[in-house]
């Protein structure tokens, strides 16, 4: 794949999530994909197989009330492609959570995901807020 074809993968992969259609989304993933979130987050752990961007989705946003991801900038090199975003939540005293996303490719697919926050304090909080019912 050219580096452009990369950028267009995970651009596709996050239009197709951002819509909810992860059936669409699991073409774009390998058989044995998986995501790790950082143990200090409420999120934690490894997930695994073509649903694990689903299954983590509905439980990271069923949780989350993100009003919006804002794109900051998007790079690729090898069999990478980084995506760094800001979440911004629907409470606006909640500060927001930066991040990295990286995006390991095999073939013309997705076979990793390993999210890097630059502090894990925000998503933290919004968990703590939204769980406890606002």
């Amino acid at each position: 794949m050219t580096n452009e074809e990369k950028l267009a993968l995970v651009e596709s992969l996050y239009a197709k999530s951002g819509a909810g259609d992860f059936d669409a989304v699991e073409l774009l993933l390998t058989d044995d994909f998986f995501i790790r979130e950082a143990d200090d987050l409420p999120m934690a752990g490894e997930y695994r197989g073509k649903t694990a961007l689903r299954e983590l989705y509905s439980h990271v946003f069923g949780t989350l009330k993100v009003a919006d991801l804002e794109p900051e900038g998007m790079t690729v090199g090898g069999d990478y492609v980084v995506n760094l975003i800001s979440f911004r939540f629907e409470n606006p005293d909640l500060a927001p959570a930066q991040l990295a996303e990286v995006f390991r490719l095999r073939g013309d697919k997705v076979c990793e995901i390993r999210p890097y926050y630059f502090d894990a304090k925000p998503i933290s909080d919004a968990w703590a807020y939204y769980s406890q019912g606002e």
